[in-house]
């Protein structure tokens, strides 16, 4: 079950892609949430940063229908050599999926480089052939639940339509943005 921070960011990106997801897919560090939209008949490699390099991904040309990074890009000295390597690796056509946080406290793994508006991570896919989906989530009262409490950051939204819980999970000030997405395509 995603959490206060996520919860939006995955249903858009479930509703953007609106199908599961088949073929062969690269994860990046922990793509947990992402498994329900993945086709049980999917290859999933996964790999972990640092170990693995997403600035210099050890894959062949269009190997991958999907590539997925959830929070890493702000990890990363050079974001835009990690997209243009996820391009790389895609087969045409392929998607890209790529999170990472705008509004956020410092949290080395191994460093915290960069924060990401949404017109930020359109500019780092500008040679991707489209934008499918790219956003931001986040509120005032978001950011304060989060600023008050690790705890009250991460506890998990019920889907029920009368959780308290799930409307502030849902409710959106685009000049808050605590966490980005882009969706991107080959």
């Amino acid at each position: 079950m995603p959490h206060l921070t996520r919860y939006a960011m995955y249903r858009r990106i479930s509703e953007t892609l609106n199908e599961p997801l088949g073929g062969k897919i690269l994860g990046i560090s922990g793509i947990d949430a992402f498994r329900p939209l993945i086709s049980k008949q999917a290859e999933v490699l996964d790999v972990h940063y640092p170990e693995v390099d997403m600035q210099n991904l050890p894959f062949k040309d269009s190997s991958f229908d999907y590539v997925i990074s959830d929070q890493v890009i702000e990890h990363l000295e050079n974001p835009k050599k990690a997209l243009l390597e996820s391009y790389r690796v895609l087969k045409k056509g392929g998607i890209a999926i790529h999170t990472t946080c705008f509004i956020s406290y410092v949290h080395p793994c191994p460093k915290d480089y960069w924060r990401f508006s949404p017109e930020a991570l359109e500019y780092l896919c500008n040679d991707f052939s489209e934008i499918l989906c790219c956003g931001g989530w986040g509120s005032r009262i978001a950011f304060f639940l989060c600023s008050i409490s690790d705890r009250l950051r991460f506890m998990q939204i019920p889907d029920s339509h009368w959780s308290l819980r799930r409307v502030i999970a849902l409710h959106n000030e685009e000049k808050y943005p605590i966490v980005t997405w882009v969706v991107a395509k080959k």
